[in-house]
C-alpha cells in the first residue's frame, strides 16, 4: 500500500512530517512516498539524523502557503507539494499507482484540489469533512466538519450515508446510530433546513436515524454519527477541541498543583493516563474527505509526529476498509 504525505503541510513541516512518515514506515507496514522539493527533504532528514530508507520521494518544485487562496492550488500554485500529491492520487502524471494522500496544509485547497482532480464519486454533491470524536463510550464521527457552510436537506442525507458507512467499515460500529444536531429532539424543532433534512433522512431505509439530537448529549454517545451543516459542525468540533483542553488544563491543576495532589495522582495515573489518550485529537490523526473518489486525509494544521502517524494509520484503515467503493455502493442502493 502506498500513502503519500505532503512532507511541507501544517505549522510543524517538514521536520514532525518526516518523523511521523519514518514512524508509520516502520510501524504500519506501508509505503510512504514524500511529497516536496526533493532537496530540503533530504536536507531536513539528514541534518535531524533522519533515515529516508523504504520511502519514496515525489519531486515538487514549490510549497502552498497558508495564506494562498484555496482556489489557486491548480492555477498559480499548480507545482506545489499538495497538488503534486492530488495529482499522483488521481493517476495524473506518473506511472505509479497510489491508494491515499494525507495532508496537513490548507483545508480549503485540499478541499478544492480534491475535488477538481480526484473528483467526487458519481452522486455526491459535495464532499464532506468527516471528524472523528471522543465520547465517554466510543469515537463518534461529525460531518460535516467545515468543508459547506451552506447547505441543503439532500446534502445532508448523502453526509448521513457517508458517515454512517465510515462508522461501518473503519470504525468497526455496527449498525451506527445517525443523528440530526438540533436544538430540540422534536421532530418539528429547528429551520426549514433541518425540518426538511429530518423528514428526509427519517424516509431512508438505508440509515438507522434515531431522530434529533441535542449538542449536549453528543459527547455522552448519543449517536455514532452527528450530521450538521459545516458552520454548525465546525463550530461543534472547536468547542469540543476547547473543553477537552479546558477539562484536562483542569485535572492537571487539580493533581500536580500541591504535595497532596501528587499523592492522589499516583493511584490515579492509569485512569488518567486513559483519559488523556481519549481526549487527544492526535489519536485520531485527521478527518478525511469522504464523497472523494480516493481516499484523502486531512491532518489537523498544528499535527505533529504523533498525529501524522496517526493520520496515515487512519489512511491505511480507509483503504482497507474499501471505503470509497462502500460509499459508491451505498449511493446506489
Amino acid at each position: 500500500m502506498k500513502i503519500i504525505v505532503d512532507a511541507f503541510g501544517g505549522d510543524n513541516a517538514p521536520l514532525e512530517i518526516l518523523r511521523g512518515c519514518r514512524r508509520a514506515a516502520d510501524k504500519l507496514g506501508v509505503s510512504v512516498v514524500l511529497a516536496g522539493p526533493e532537496d530540503e527533504i533530504k536536507a531536513c532528514a539528514k541534518e535531524n539524523k533522519l533515515s529516508l530508507e523504504g520511502m519514496e520521494i515525489l519531486h515538487a518544485a514549490s510549497i502552498f502557503q497558508m495564506e494562498y487562496e484555496p482556489v489557486t492550488i491548480l492555477r498559480e500554485h499548480n507545482d506545489t507539494s499538495m497538488a503534486a500529491g492530488l495529482k499522483a492520487l488521481a493517476g495524473q502524471g506518473c506511472d505509479a499507482s497510489y491508494d491515499a494522500f494525507v495532508s496537513a496544509g490548507s483545508t480549503g485547497a485540499l478541499l478544492v484540489g480534491a475535488t477538481l482532480v480526484v473528483k467526487r464519486i458519481r452522486g455526491v454533491r459535495r464532499a464532506a469533512i468527516a471528524a472523528v470524536m471522543p465520547t465517554g463510550e466510543r469515537p463518534f464521527v461529525l460531518l460535516d466538519a467545515g468543508a459547506n457552510s451552506e447547505c441543503t436537506a439532500e446534502m445532508l442525507g448523502h453526509f448521513a450515508l457517508l458517515g454512517s458507512t465510515y462508522a461501518r467499515h473503519v470504525l468497526g460500529t455496527q449498525n451506527p446510530r445517525v443523528a440530526l444536531v438540533n436544538n430540540g429532539t422534536e421532530e418539528n424543532k429547528g429551520g426549514p433546513l433541518q425540518q426538511e433534512a429530518y423528514a428526509l433522512l427519517k424516509a431512508k431505509a438505508n440509515i438507522n436515524f434515531i431522530g434529533n439530537i441535542e449538542a449536549r448529549e453528543i459527547p455522552l454517545g448519543g449517536c455514532d454519527v452527528a450530521i450538521a451543516d459545516g458552520f454548525t459542525g465546525n463550530v461543534i468540533l472547536k468547542l469540543y477541541e476547547g473543553m477537552g483542553k479546558l477539562f484536562m488544563g483542569g485535572l492537571k491543576g487539580l493533581f500536580l498543583g500541591s504535595p497532596m495532589g501528587w499523592l492522589a495522582a499516583l493511584p490515579a495515573a492509569p485512569g488518567l493516563l486513559k483519559l488523556k489518550k481519549q481526549m487527544d485529537y492526535k489519536e485520531y490523526g485527521g478527518a478525511p474527505l469522504l464523497g472523494i473518489n480516493g481516499v484523502v486525509i486531512k491532518a489537523h494544521g498544528s499535527s505533529d509526529a504523533k498525529a501524522i502517524f496517526h493520520a496515515i494509520r487512519q489512511a491505511k484503515a480507509c483503504v482497507e476498509g474499501g471505503i470509497v467503493e462502500s460509499i459508491k455502493e451505498g449511493l446506489k442502493a
